[in-house]
């Protein structure tokens, strides 16, 4: 590198109960792609809120080449050339491409100046992208394609990037790095996070590591094994999943030919899906976002009813009952939005462990809630799930995103399901917490239970899954055994692709 574009100095942001950031100092470079690890609840999150203007830093200072960078806002950090692409996007599904870029600009030219703006850009940078199109009907690809169109735009001198492959294929992500390849050989700086750890030591040439809110150490990506990165991140070893011989037993849920119309008018409807989930089964279901699985999870859990004889528990048509009847029968789910939809964001955990398992566990009694049983049951969640709060009384919104995960998946699995559903059970979890996620959806299969997937992390499906089908635009695929297939056909399979031709060995 030639030249220092950001430094960091001593920073340190403190709120009740935490310290997030705790002089935290390092430095990127011009034209460099430079990652933040750190396990769920380092800090990362906060530091990069502070380096884009949404979070002032109580002590400590930055400098951009070599001037004082301080910005009050997001709109000054941008006009000072930092840019930012969000784990989730802020995209308006009615609008058009153009317009939703537009509504991020501070003087939009003209709807024709704009859209050429971005025809230009977009095939200059290899991310095609017709303006007129309408938001609502892209793929999540093409959605990740708007935001980094609309970063680009700007002419950003940093680029931060938040989890940016967790929605894409395997050949998308090859095409992102392309992108940002070319975008780091014309000077562009790139701040990259990300829990995909083989990613970083492909495209990032440094990294700062942060545990507890502090650095603890930066290295060559490149030089580290992705074992040895999480153990940086962690400061201990831990053990990877281990898949124990086991023997399949009857079929416990039977799907037949489901087809539900999508309830959102950009969501994807479901056509003639079918398949079996046996006793012991971990079946994993891969795709990219969009193309159904929100739509097969309420189907699934009975958020959504079902035409009669579509989908049967033990040989009885659940159809008709809705998620709290499934629940008594055994059949739980955790969707992949923890945040609102797994979890009611102000209350406690307390209350949110209340919401899904008062029948299961015994906490109502003669209409009665039995708050010390829920505390219990919280507290026990949060031990044996290792999730980082102060109490089981804080609220859900006070957690980070990967602890929050954590209580979610722990939530569900400590209430003995017989069939269980989650989506994405690892989104924004760090590599030591992911195994352990991981581990214990193995000890319950291992258990008896029949155990569905739904994950965008094909590295996750390949790990604990015995078969794989892909969800493609509301169709499911053949279902196939997991041993012999390879990450390039299950990426193909994702976008649709049939007549895969499968290696056994």
């Amino acid at each position: 590198m030639t030249d220092t574009l950001l430094k960091i100095q001593g920073l340190t942001k403190a709120y009740p109960g935490v310290v997030a950031n705790d002089d935290v100092s390092f430095d990127i470079g011009r034209g460099e792609v430079h990652a933040l690890l750190g396990e769920n609840g380092a800090g990362k999150s906060t530091l990069v809120k502070m380096i884009y203007g949404l979070v002032k830093p109580d002590q400590g200072q930055m400098t951009m080449h070599d001037v004082k960078y301080a910005p009050t806002d997001p709109r000054q950090a941008r006009a000072t050339g930092v840019a930012m692409v969000f784990q989730h996007f802020s995209l308006f599904d009615a609008l058009t491409v153009a317009e939703n870029i537009a509504l991020g600009m501070e003087n939009p030219p003209s709807q024709r100046d704009l859209s050429d703006q971005i025809r230009k850009v977009s095939q200059n940078y290899g991310l095609p992208l017709d303006p007129r199109r309408t938001v609502g009907v892209l793929s999540a690809g093409e959605r990740q394609r708007v935001e980094i169109i609309r970063c680009l735009l700007q002419n950003p001198k940093l680029l931060i990037m938040d989890e940016p492959t967790s929605v894409l294929t395997p050949q998308e992500v090859q095409i992102l790095f392309q992108t940002l390849r070319k975008l780091k050989s014309e000077g562009t700086s790139i701040l990259y996070i990300s829990h995909k750890l083989d990613e970083i030591r492909e495209i990032c040439d440094t990294a700062t590591i942060l545990r507890h809110g502090k650095k603890v150490e930066t290295c060559t990506p490149s030089d580290k094994s992705a074992r040895e990165l999480a153990e940086m991140m962690v400061g201990a070893s831990f053990e990877a999943p281990k898949r124990s011989d086991r023997q399949l037993g009857d079929v416990i849920l039977e799907v037949s030919n489901l087809s539900l119309n999508a309830a959102d008018a950009y969501g994807t409807s479901l056509r003639g899906v079918t398949f079996t989930v046996r006793a012991g089964e971990v079946l994993g279901i891969g795709g990219v976002a969009g193309n159904g699985q929100d739509e097969l999870l309420s189907a699934l859990s009975g958020e959504a009813m079902t035409p009669a004889s579509m989908v049967h528990l033990d040989g009885r048509d659940i159809g008709h009952l809705g998620p709290n009847d499934r629940r008594l029968l055994g059949l739980l789910a955790a969707p992949e939005e923890r945040l609102g939809h797994a979890a009611a964001p102000n209350m406690s955990l307390v209350e949110n462990a209340m919401m899904t398992a008062a029948d299961r566990k015994g906490m109502v009694t003669s209409g009665f809630l039995a708050w010390g049983k829920a505390k219990q049951f919280a507290e026990d969640v949060i031990q044996k799930f290792d999730v980082r709060t102060p109490s089981a009384q804080n609220a859900a919104r006070s957690l980070s995103g990967g602890n929050l995960q954590k209580f979610v998946i722990g939530r569900e699995v400590l209430q003995e399901p017989s069939v269980l559903i989650v989506n994405q059970p690892t989104w924004g979890v760090d590599a030591a917490a992911a195994a352990s996620i991981r581990q214990a959806l193995l000890d319950l299969a291992t258990g008896g239970a029949a155990i569905i997937v739904i994950s965008q992390d094909l590295d996750e499906l390949i790990e604990i899954s015995d078969n794989f089908a892909a969800l493609n635009e509301g169709r499911l695929s053949e279902i196939r055994p997991m041993l012999g297939l390879t990450v390039d056909q299950i990426g193909l399979m994702m976008g649709g692709a049939h007549d895969i031709e499968v290696a056994h060995g």
